[in-house]
């Protein structure tokens, strides 16, 4: 699978409205290879270099038949698209973007493709998520953005 965005290149500089100190919107996301046998999608975006870690956003029970993600996706927990967002470390639905304190740091964009749907209540968390999906993995990608808040 390959996972993109039209916003920032992999291994780019994100976006200042992706971020707290712009929009804080989420970014546009599109993916293709998708696996025959995927049955839905999580997405999960994290930040490894913040102090054990950070979740930005958590989506689960992604529709097949989606291949994307417009721009500025609304905190709520179920989407028109019929995906559930789940809780992220800023304690709330949906997308929360890069806030770091200090330095640069990187956002993981985590595509998952699963052989079923978790079917699991609105507003689950990552490590939630993540034990659902064990075992079910059919294939995953990563897009990958980097931020430093300007002074």
């Amino acid at each position: 699978m390959l996972l993109k965005s039209r916003a920032f290149e992999n291994n780019g500089v994100m976006p200042q409205q992706y971020t707290c100190q712009g929009g804080d919107i989420s970014p546009p996301l599109s993916w293709q290879d998708i696996p025959e046998q995927a049955e839905s999608f999580v997405l999960i975006c994290d930040d490894p270099d913040a102090p054990h870690g950070w979740v930005h956003w958590v989506l689960y029970d992604i529709p097949v038949r989606v291949n994307s993600l417009p721009e500025a996706l609304p905190g709520l927990e179920l989407l028109s698209n019929g995906a559930y967002q789940g809780k992220n470390d800023f304690k709330r639905i949906g997308y929360g973007g890069p806030c770091p304190p200090q330095g640069c740091h990187r956002y993981f964009f985590k595509l998952y493709a699963i052989d079923k749907r978790l079917n699991m209540k609105p507003g689950a968390t990552k490590p939630n998520v993540l034990e659902a999906m064990e075992g079910h993995i059919l294939s995953e990608c990563e897009l990958m953005g980097k931020y430093q808040k300007a002074n």
